[in-house]
C-alpha cells in the first residue's frame, strides 16, 4: 500500500511538471507554494526517488520524473473516462458513442450499424464528428472511434481493421496532370494538402499567418482543389463514398504510403456494447483487393 498514488497528487505533480516553476504551479493550481512542495515531497518520498532537480537555474524534470509525467497523464485520463463512461452507463437512455471525420469512413459505417443493430447487446449509436478522435477515446467522450493508421496514434487502444487502401491524387480536370494514368509523389508539385488519413508532410505555400489549416472536412478539401487552390491525396476508395464532382479528377498515386481504416477503442474497457459493435467489421470489411491494396485483418 506504500506506493499507492492520489490523483490530486498525481495532477499537481503534473502542473509543476508543465510549468517547471513551483511558484507558477502554485498560483496556476490555487494553492500556496510550500503546501505544493510538501505534496511534491510526500509523492518523492512514497516513490522514493527524486522527481525533480530544483537548482539555481531552475527545476527540470528527473529521468523518474519524466516517467512519471507519461504514466501520470495517461492514469488521470483513464480516471476521467472511466467516470464519464459509467456516468453515460447509468443515464435513462444509455448509448454508445462513436467518433469519426466527416467523410472518413470509405462508405463503410452504414453496413457496419445496420448488422450492429442486430446484435443482443447493442445500443443506440450517437456519431460525433471530430478532427481529435482519438482524445475523445482517450478522455471518456467517445466509446469507440473510426481511426487511421498511421496517421493517428493507436497507442493504447484495441483495433479491428476495416480497409486498407491506397492512395490517389485529386486534381482540377483541367490540371497539366488530370490526364495521366498513374503519379508518382515526386510527380506531385510542391504541395498538396492530405485527405482523410493522410500525414501533413507536405503543405501549399505559406501565407503571413502561417501554414494553412487542413480543412476540417473532405468536402472542404475538394472545394480548395476545385478552386485551384491545392491538390489532395485521398485514399482511392474516397470516390465510392463521395463521389468527386465533374471538374476534378483521381490519378492514382503508385509509390504513396497506404492507409488503413481501423475501428478502435481503449484497450481497457470491457463493455458488451461496445464489443458487439467489433463483430459485424469482419462481415463489412472489404474482401480481396481494396484500391490496389489487399485487404487485411
Amino acid at each position: 500500500m506504500g506506493e499507492t498514488l492520489e490523483t490530486r497528487e498525481l495532477a499537481h505533480f503534473l502542473v509543476v511538471a508543465d510549468e517547471l516553476h513551483f511558484g507558477r504551479a502554485a498560483t496556476r493550481l490555487g494553492i500556496a507554494q510550500p503546501a505544493l512542495s510538501r505534496t511534491i515531497q510526500k509523492l518523492e518520498r512514497r516513490l522514493g526517488v527524486v522527481l525533480f532537480d530544483r537548482g539555481s537555474r531552475g527545476v527540470t524534470l528527473t529521468p523518474p520524473g519524466r516517467v512519471l509525467a507519461g504514466e501520470a497523464r495517461h492514469a488521470l485520463a483513464a480516471v476521467q473516462a472511466a467516470a464519464r463512461r459509467t456516468r453515460r452507463a447509468a443515464t435513462a437512455t444509455p448509448h454508445l458513442v462513436l467518433a469519426m471525420k466527416a467523410g472518413g469512413d470509405f462508405g463503410l459505417l452504414p453496413p457496419i450499424l445496420a448488422a450492429y443493430a442486430h446484435e443482443p447487446e447493442s445500443l443506440p449509436v450517437r456519431v460525433v464528428f471530430a478532427a481529435e478522435r482519438a482524445q475523445l477515446l482517450r478522455d471518456g467522450r467517445a466509446d469507440a472511434a473510426l481511426l487511421f493508421d498511421p496517421a493517428d496514434d493507436l497507442h493504447g487502444f484495441r483495433t479491428e481493421t476495416l480497409r486498407r487502401d491506397g492512395r490517389m491524387a485529386v486534381l482540377p480536370a483541367s490540371h497539366p496532370l488530370a490526364h495521366r494514368a498513374s503519379l508518382r509523389l515526386a510527380d506531385l508539385p510542391a504541395g498538396y494538402l492530405p485527405g482523410p488519413g493522410d500525414e501533413p508532410s507536405r503543405r501549399p505555400a505559406e501565407d503571413a499567418a502561417g501554414r494553412r489549416p487542413a480543412p476540417a472536412t473532405v468536402a472542404e478539401l475538394l472545394q480548395l482543389v476545385a478552386l485551384g487552390q491545392t491538390i489532395a491525396l485521398v485514399p482511392r476508395s474516397l470516390p465510392a463514398a463521395m463521389p468527386l464532382r465533374p471538374d476534378l479528377t483521381g490519378v492514382p498515386v503508385l509509390d504513396a504510403a497506404p492507409v488503413t481504416l481501423v475501428l478502435a477503442w481503449p484497450a481497457h474497457t470491457t463493455s458488451p456494447a461496445r464489443a458487439a459493435l467489433a463483430r459485424p467489421v469482419a462481415t463489412v470489411r472489404t474482401g480481396g483487393e481494396a484500391a490496389g491494396c489487399p485487404a487485411t485483418a
